[in-house]
């Protein structure tokens, strides 16, 4: 079992914990905040504790200079600032004089939110790539690390990988419960089990599907990867999304797990995915040359709903259809409200689903949205988990 944040002492100590705060803004404004809330309960406890907080996180992708202005954490400083009622300084460097002697002058109690770590990946992808030198220097920052950042347990970064090698370190509140429900799945699952998946490649689920076959009753496949499933079945996809490398894989899979593996029977088409277009509604022996399928239908909702509704246990990632638009959304929609009506155990990978879960008002029906998308899946999958196998037995 992994030592958490309440297996320290932390009265008087700098105790570096790594957030997850990942989350949309836009001018200035954070869209979807609930990583943040999620982040609460262990900030909260560190002060309760009297710890020098300093808190860490990365925030999109930094390929140029110009994203430093879009991809900056000091509106989440501002927002924490507002949900902990307590001041947070935001430190705009990943590194320097001025973060050191910030952190120097610190008080119990007192927080602080680092610049995005992955201003590090400019030169040389530092922070990515689990720069040693940079891990050391962070470490050096504080006398205990914290990582309660799920959305990146999986990935060797030198902002948690590097840093829990050169401190004292645990995990936060966040993630111990993110593996906790996460391992109701692995761990004698309530049946009957069925896993829903979607999204756009079969590639990103392949290590899931592959491990998960044989413990789940079925599993359901929806959105992109729906067609590379369709065609290595035989059927004429048009012009929907296929990953053609993977054709063998689900042809494979389809041959040995036929009775487990349910795909669409009809599909909402159309020429283009943008909102306000013509949609047509095909069987899936019915999608013409110039179409794409863009979401599943009706009557795909009707078979999936057989297969869900005395489960006990229900893994859903990635959405069934493009739900960010309107004439695609009814998929994904209708999708929550039959598995939000069952008696089942209910966890939503993170990522697109949970943001689907959002935009339809139903985050607070399932048992369990998870915070890393693939992170939920590398779980799954039981691979090795870098910055989770890191952190100190107790």
């Amino acid at each position: 079992m992994k030592k958490t944040i309440k297996d320290y002492n932390l009265s008087g100590k700098k105790v570096i914990i790594r957030c997850d705060f990942n989350v949309p803004i836009e001018n200035g404004v954070i869209k979807d905040e609930s990583r943040l809330k999620k982040s609460l309960k262990t900030i909260r406890y560190a002060r309760k504790n009297n710890a020098k907080v300093i808190l860490m996180s990365h925030l999109g992708r930094i390929k140029t200079e110009e994203d430093k202005q879009k991809y900056t954490l000091k509106p989440v400083a501002q927002r924490l600032s507002v949900l902990l009622r307590k001041k947070v300084k935001f430190i705009d460097e990943t590194r320097g004089k001025k973060l050191e002697d910030t952190i120097n002058n610190m008080k119990d109690k007192d927080v602080i939110l680092i610049e995005n770590t992955r201003f590090e990946d400019l030169e040389g992808k530092k922070e990515s790539n689990n720069d040693k030198e940079l891990g050391k220097y962070w470490a050096s920052l504080g006398d205990i690390f914290i990582n309660d950042a799920f959305g990146t347990i999986h990935r060797s970064h030198a902002s948690n990988l590097g840093i829990a090698s050169n401190l004292p370190n645990g995990i936060g509140f966040l993630v111990e419960k993110e593996i906790k429900e996460l391992t109701k799945l692995t761990n004698n699952p309530k049946k009957p089990y069925t896993i829903i998946l979607g999204g756009s490649k079969v590639s990103d689920k392949i290590g899931v599907i592959s491990n998960l076959i044989t413990k789940a009753d079925y599993i359901l496949i929806g959105g992109g990867m729906a067609f590379t499933f369709l065609k290595a079945a035989g059927f004429k996809i048009g012009s929907s999304i296929c990953e053609n490398e993977k054709l063998s894989f689900c042809k494979e899979i389809l041959d040995k797990y036929q009775e487990k593996l349910i795909l669409p029977i009809d599909i909402i088409t159309a020429t283009e995915m943008k909102d306000n277009v013509k949609t047509n509604e095909r069987f899936i022996n019915e999608i013409e040359e110039d179409e794409i399928g863009l979401d599943i239908g009706p009557k795909t909702l009707e078979v999936f709903k057989q297969y869900i509704y005395d489960c006990k246990t229900i893994f859903w990632n990635g959405p069934v259809g493009c739900f960010e638009l309107k004439p695609f959304e009814n998929g994904t929609k209708e999708l929550f409200k039959i598995i939000t009506n069952t008696k089942a155990y209910t966890l939503v990978g993170g990522g697109d689903t949970a943001r689907a879960a959002v935009a339809f008002d139903t985050q607070n029906k399932v048992s369990h949205i998870s915070t890393g998308g693939g992170a939920s899946l590398a779980f799954l999958e039981e691979i090795d988990l870098p910055a989770l196998a890191i952190i100190n037995e107790k």
